[in-house]
C-alpha cells in the first residue's frame, strides 16, 4: 500500500510551480534590452560600492592620512551622472526641471550634508578595518527607517523593527569584540572614534535620505529616472564645492603631493587610488538609481544586503582584514536584519517605481 502523498511536499512543489509561472510572466513582460540594463546596474551596485569602500581603506593603509581627500573623492565625480542625463533628455524629448530658490536651496542642503556625511564616513575607514566600516555602515537602514517615519511619514511595521533591533545587536557585538579588529598602529582612541563617527554617518545618511524623499514630494510632486540623476548631479555638484572648499581652508591640496610621494607604490599608485575611488563611488551609485527604477525598491534592498558582506568577504581577503568569530556572527545577523526588513516591506514597494 502506497503512502499517501506529504501535504507539505505537495504545498512546496505548488509554491515553486507559482513562482516559476511568475518568474517566466515578468521576464516575458520586459524586453530584453531591460534585463541587460538591470543586469549592469546590479552588478554595478554589487562591484563599485564593494571596490569603492576598499579603495578608501587602501588610501589610508598604504600611506594618506587626509580625511577630506577622501571625503572629496565622493563627489569629485558628479560629472559622471551628468554624462548619463544630457542624453536622457534627447533620447525622450524632454526638458530639464525648472530650478526655483527653494528646489536650489535643498540641493544645496543636502549638498551640504552630504559632505559632512562623507567626512564622518573618512574618520570610520582611517580607523577601521574595511570589513567592520562596512558593518557599521548597514545601520544607515535604522535611521532611514527611522527618519522616513518622522519626516516622510512612511509607515513602520513588526519587521522593520525586528530588523532595527537586530542590527543594532550586531553593531553592539562589535563593539564588544573591538579588541580583535583593531589594527596595532591604531589606538583605543582613534578606534572608538572611528567607531563613533561611522555611526553617525550612517545616521546622517538616513536623514539625507528621508530628506530626499521629501524633495520629490514637497517640491517635485514626482519621482522620474531623469529628475533622480538631475538631483544626484546637484547634490554631488554642490558637495563638491563644499569639500573642495574644505580641502583648500585646510591646504590638503598641498598636501596630495606629499603624500603621493610617500605613498605605497609611488605616485601612479596613489594617483589610480583616488580616481578610481570616484569612479566606482559613482558607478555604485548610477547603478542603485537603476536598480530602483527598473525593477523595485525591494531588488535595491536585497542588493545592498548583499554588498555588505560582499565588502566584507572581499576586504578580509585582498586587505587581510581581521575576521574574528563575533564579526562572523555580526555579518550574519546584519544579513539576517536586512532580509527581515526587505522581506516586511516587500507588499509596500514590490510595484516597480
Amino acid at each position: 500500500m502506497e503512502d499517501p502523498e506529504d501535504p507539505r511536499q505537495k504545498s512546496c512543489l505548488n509554491k515553486f510551480e507559482t513562482f516559476k509561472v511568475m518568474a517566466w510572466n515578468t521576464y516575458k513582460s520586459k524586453p530584453i534590452s531591460h534585463w541587460t540594463l538591470l543586469t549592469l546596474s546590479s552588478l554595478a551596485m554589487l562591484v563599485a560600492f564593494p571596490a569603492s569602500s576598499l579603495l578608501s581603506r587602501v588610501y589610508y593603509s598604504n600611506g594618506g592620512n587626509s580625511k577630506w581627500i577622501i571625503s572629496w573623492v565622493a563627489v569629485a565625480g558628479w560629472p559622471i551622472p551628468l554624462l548619463v542625463l544630457i542624453p536622457t533628455y534627447f533620447v525622450l524629448g524632454i526638458f530639464p526641471t525648472p530650478m526655483n530658490f527653494s528646489l536650489i536651496l535643498s540641493y544645496a542642503a543636502l549638498g551640504f550634508l552630504t559632505a559632512a556625511d562623507n567626512l564622518m564616513y573618512a574618520y570610520g575607514y582611517a580607523y577601521l578595518p574595511a570589513s567592520t566600516a562596512s558593518l557599521l555602515g548597514s545601520t544607515s537602514l535604522i535611521f532611514s527607517a527611522l527618519f522616513g517615519y518622522l519626516l516622510v511619514k512612511n509607515k513602520i511595521n513588526a519587521s522593520t523593527i525586528n530588523a532595527v533591533v537586530i542590527i543594532t545587536a550586531a553593531m553592539a557585538i562589535i563593539a564588544l569584540d573591538s579588541d580583535s579588529d583593531r589594527y596595532g598602529n591604531v589606538t583605543n582612541s582613534q578606534y572608538t572614534m572611528g567607531f563613533i563617527w561611522n555611526v553617525l554617518g550612517s545616521a546622517l545618511h538616513g536623514l539625507i535620505f528621508a530628506l530626499s524623499e521629501l524633495v520629490f514630494i514637497k517640491l517635485l510632486g514626482r519621482r522620474s529616472f531623469h529628475v533622480v540623476l538631475e538631483q544626484q548631479v546637484m547634490v554631488s555638484l554642490f558637495g563638491f564645492v563644499f569639500t573642495t572648499i574644505g580641502l583648500i581652508v585646510n591646504n590638503d591640496f598641498q598636501g596630495m603631493a606629499s603624500e603621493a610621494k610617500t605613498f605605497k607604490g609611488g605616485r601612479s599608485s596613489y594617483v589610480s587610488v583616488l580616481v578610481w575611488g570616484v569612479i566606482t563611488f559613482q558607478l555604485g551609485v548610477l547603478g542603485a538609481t537603476a536598480v530602483l527604477f527598473l525593477a523595485s525598491t525591494v531588488l535595491a534592498g536585497v542588493l545592498n544586503s548583499i554588498r555588505v558582506p560582499l565588502t566584507s568577504v572581499a576586504a578580509v581577503v585582498l586587505l587581510k582584514d581581521p575576521m574574528s568569530g563575533f564579526k562572523i556572527l555580526s555579518l550574519i545577523i546584519t544579513f539576517w536584519g536586512f532580509g527581515s526588513y526587505v522581506y516586511g516591506n516587500y507588499p509596500q514597494s514590490k510595484d516597480s517605481l
